[in-house]
């Protein structure tokens, strides 16, 4: 059975995008669309996580934080899909535990490449 990746972002159309990618390379997708919708979804089946990190109720950070909390999700690989590209912001998401970063906008290859590798 294909690995189970869950992708949150406030914006539908970029849930869509990495659903859509993800989907075509045979993986399940479950879209979460805030902190507090992921939190509410997540399953122990989860392999990865992939969020933005501008959203409102709880962001991308508070939700790192808030998985890497949790006893069964603390070595998942979580990766920042967000439009911030400044060396602060990155240092704040590994600093929070997230394991990669893509900048928005960004190509299916690049986020399939990512995937693959750290889902190896």
């Amino acid at each position: 059975m294909a690995p189970t990746i869950m992708t949150v972002d406030d914006s539908a159309s970029v849930r869509q995008m990495v659903s859509f990618t993800l989907r075509n390379e045979g993986y399940e997708v479950i879209e979460a669309s805030d902190g507090k919708d992921a939190l509410a979804k997540i399953r122990p089946d989860v392999k990865m996580v992939i969020t933005d990190l501008n959203m409102p109720n709880m962001d991308g950070i508070e939700l790192i934080r808030n998985i890497r909390a949790k006893s069964g999700f603390k070595f998942i690989p979580i990766i920042m899909l967000t439009t911030e590209s400044q060396a602060a912001k990155k240092q704040d998401g590994k600093a929070a535990g997230a394991t990669g970063w893509i900048v928005k906008p960004f190509k299916p290859e690049q986020l399939l490449a990512v995937v693959k590798k750290v889902l190896r």
